[in-house]
């Protein structure tokens, strides 16, 4: 019998559906690398989600690991490479969040140009009724920049366009084809889409390459009082140099789902999250019950394919 350690919570459906086939699974609560190196040795799969970091040490006392499953999408709190030259099979599930963070994206989008939540803040709090104070903007018309034309930016590309969005998008490969397929603007390069964007969304994996891709020198690329939306990453954008950019007023409002350290625990961070322009939530944008349903049972089902 082959045995699972899930360490992040799952669908129970997926739980169901490996026990089914046999598998004995045991549970234990996102546990720190130090403790997770001490018992990942009699497991053959580990199941995580991002709170549990699987480090090369852990790796190395992984003595029977054949599969590391992260119910989710992105992979960099996993030690992909070392784990590949171990012959340990890597698998996660983007698939199933892409509609949950697109439509996330949308709702920061929302609720950053449209100031709803000071407003919905504002009545809850029992304030005069400051209907004048909230003037905000419409998506209609406005320029959108789509960094990463994955899956998900695929999504908020098909979005923006019901939106009567004008929307620009860049990745590094087969970009003219993606944009003609979305029936969006394919931007020359980033400069150009960072010059040209009222609104600039991410959504791009986290490594060594797109690790703060934006900071200060694409920010000053960027059209005085634009508004920017991260729902990929938070380490993608240089955090200190966007809370400059809102502090000057460069930058006119930011919306983040995904920070730097999760939980925030530098003091700029908080400084960020608490900036008076800054709508923040935390990194919710696969939290559908749709979506975690989906990750669980894709992971579950790759793993059964898996061993046959």
């Amino acid at each position: 019998m082959y045995k699972i350690l899930v360490c992040d919570p799952i669908s129970s459906k997926a739980i169901d559906l490996l026990r089914a086939h046999g598998f004995h699974i045991d549970f234990v609560k996102s546990p720190p690398p130090n403790v997770l190196s001490n018992i990942i040795s009699e497991y053959d799969v580990i199941i995580v989600r991002s709170a549990t970091k699987v480090t090369e040490q852990v790796i190395e006392n992984a003595k029977k690991l054949k599969i590391i499953a992260r119910a989710g999408a992105g992979l960099d709190n996993i030690a992909v490479e070392y784990a590949l030259q171990r012959e340990i099979k890597v698998i996660n599930a983007p698939e199933a969040l892409t509609i949950a963070v697109a439509e996330h994206t949308f709702a920061l989008m929302l609720m950053l140009l449209r100031k709803e939540y000071e407003a919905c803040k504002s009545l809850k709090d029992k304030k005069l009724w400051l209907k004048k104070q909230f003037l905000g903007e419409e998506l209609y018309g406005k320029t959108l920049g789509i960094i990463g034309l994955g899956a998900i930016g695929g999504e908020v590309a098909k979005r923006a366009l019901a939106f009567g969005m004008d929307v620009m998008g860049y990745r590094r490969t087969n970009l003219i084809k993606t944009a003609q397929r979305l029936g969006i603007r394919p931007a020359k390069n980033l400069s150009e889409l960072l010059s040209s964007s009222d609104i600039i969304t991410l959504h791009v994996p986290l490594t060594k390459e797109t690790y703060h891709m934006i900071g200060w020198r694409e920010i000053s690329l960027m059209k005085k009082g634009v508004y920017i939306i991260n729902t990929s990453r938070g380490a993608v954008i240089d955090g200190r140099s966007l809370l400059h950019a809102l502090n000057v007023g460069h930058v006119a409002g930011a919306a983040l789902d995904v920070f730097e350290h999760e939980p925030p625990k530098e003091s700029w961070e908080w400084k960020l999250i608490l900036h008076p322009r800054v709508i923040a939530t935390p990194h919710i944008g696969s939290m559908t019950r749709e979506a975690q349903e989906k990750a669980g049972l894709i992971v579950a089902r790759k793993i059964i394919s898996e061993f046959g």
